[in-house]
């Protein structure tokens, strides 16, 4: 298997998905992510499979199986290990959380309120050793969100990230404009 070099924000999400269960801060991290490599729709996937979760989660039986159905049709296409994780096996677990959720919410609220759908959280099988090794290195750094987040809504670690973001953009933009305005200045010297 080909080691490569993963983009440490998805190593984030690896630790906050499989150490922590922490599906909201999956989210804001992946979202990050997904905006800066041009809404990637496997980006896209992972990202819709914590959300997925964390709405299953916290009671909102409709949400995760939109989430989670969603995940499963952009995931389900992508070769078996994409990204140094068993994807097969993520789309199978998130196909069944779905399926689970869609029963629950065609009964509609009666069956809900006796007997609700069996929650469990799901594990990433990080298949590449190079991408678990950055996970395990990278993984005391960061620390755990308690108490997680039960109900969206932004916090201070995403105003830093988003600045993070567009001062990176800003730097990428000034670097690009420099070099557009570098022939010019050659030409008129």
């Amino acid at each position: 298997m080909v080691n490569l070099s993963y983009e440490p924000l998805y190593v984030t999400y690896l630790v906050y998905f499989n150490r922590d269960r922490d599906y909201f801060e999956c989210h804001e991290v992946l979202e990050e992510l997904w905006l800066r490599l041009d809404r990637d729709p496997v980006y896209k996937g992972l990202l819709q499979i914590a959300v997925g979760l964390f709405h299953f989660r916290n009671g909102n039986y409709r949400g995760g199986h939109m989430m989670l159905d969603s995940a499963v049709h952009r995931l389900e296409h992508t070769p078996p290990q994409a990204l140094g994780i068993n994807m097969a096996k993520l789309v199978d677990e998130a196909r069944a959380c779905a399926r689970q959720l869609a029963e629950f919410v065609a009964a509609g609220k009666e069956q809900l309120l006796h007997q609700p759908p069996v929650y469990r959280d799901l594990t990433i099988e990080i298949v590449d050793p190079g991408l678990r090794r950055a996970v395990n290195n990278v993984s005391p750094s960061i620390p755990a969100n308690v108490p997680q987040q039960r109900r969206p809504q932004r916090g201070e670690k995403h105003e830093q990230r988003q600045q993070a973001l567009e001062a990176s953009i800003r730097r990428r933009q000034a670097a690009y404009d420099s070099c557009i305005a570098s022939p010019e200045t050659k030409g008129a010297t």
